[in-house]
């Protein structure tokens, strides 16, 4: 097996779309899969060429790929996507990262620009714990006793978590769903990605960011409050910040129609270049 076939089976990559159209690469979140895009994708399936994957430990993943050490930090999630962008042979593509894939995104940006002419993060935050002045949305116990549950009680965490999570309460079904995909993932593997994303410190790298960005901020959102976009968008050059009246931490699901519109203008610009 060659090293691209074996990232494609790693991270199950997908590739649809016109083989010449630009290219757009969809970053899942943290206890998510690729399935999560399935109310996004068919906007652009026509017109572009969509690659998604799905981080090691998710999903359909290779699940004896994960390395602790390597997964213990974001970095190494960031190697995740930039080894798909090279067995996909990705250059100058729309990035589209939900939640903590909006800092992974940009720390693959910083390392390999050429793979990437824009990023577009729905509902991200490069830091969930509060640090007055700054608002994360978390205090520190509160995160280490989520942890703490995952560890005692797998299935009470998840239960817990995803309605937080998915808000929008008048349909369960979509609780229901990311509670099943938070059920699916290993647990150990979703320890260390929690770790890695809910105690990570981005806020650093906000300012390296290479090129252009979209920031889709939710107006109620229990996990990266309004003033976690406003905060990005003033650290973050050459930003924009788009507010989607909506409710939850996943719009690409419970609110496609308005994550769309959000998107469209920073999706036709780079249309437009290509």
């Amino acid at each position: 097996m060659s090293a691209d076939e074996t990232v494609f089976t790693r991270n199950n990559v997908n590739i649809s779309g016109p083989r010449e159209g630009p290219t757009i690469v969809f970053a899942h979140g943290f206890g998510c899969d690729q399935n999560m895009w399935r109310f996004i994708t068919p906007a652009y399936e026509e017109t572009h060429r969509i690659v998604l994957f799905d981080y090691v430990g998710c999903g359909k993943s290779d699940a004896g790929a994960f390395n602790p050490s390597r997964y213990a930090s974001l970095d190494g999630y960031a190697r995740d996507l930039l080894d798909v962008c090279e067995a996909a042979d990705v250059h100058d593509a729309l990035f589209v990262g939900h939640s903590v894939s909006g800092m992974i995104g940009l720390l693959a940006s910083v390392k390999q620009p050429a793979r990437f002419s824009r990023l577009a993060m729905i509902a991200p935050s490069p830091r969930y714990i509060n640090d007055p002045p700054y608002v994360g949305g978390f205090e520190r116990g509160d995160l280490e006793e989520l942890l703490s549950l995952m560890d005692h009680n797998y299935i009470g965490w998840a239960t817990y978590l995803a309605p937080v999570v998915m808000g929008n309460a008048e349909r369960p079904e979509l609780t229901d769903e990311l509670q099943e995909s938070f059920c699916s993932t290993d647990p150990v593997a979703a320890k260390a990605f929690a770790r890695a994303t809910f105690f990570a410190d981005n806020r650093a790298d906000l300012p390296k960011a290479p090129v252009p960005s979209l920031i889709v901020q939710v107006r109620d959102d229990a996990i990266a409050p309004m003033a976690v976009g406003n905060y990005m968008h003033a650290h973050m050059p050459r930003s924009d910040i788009t507010v989607i009246d909506a409710t939850g931490h996943c719009p690409h699901m419970s609110h496609p129609d308005l994550t769309l519109a959000a998107m469209h203008g920073f999706v036709a610009q780079g249309r437009r270049a290509a």
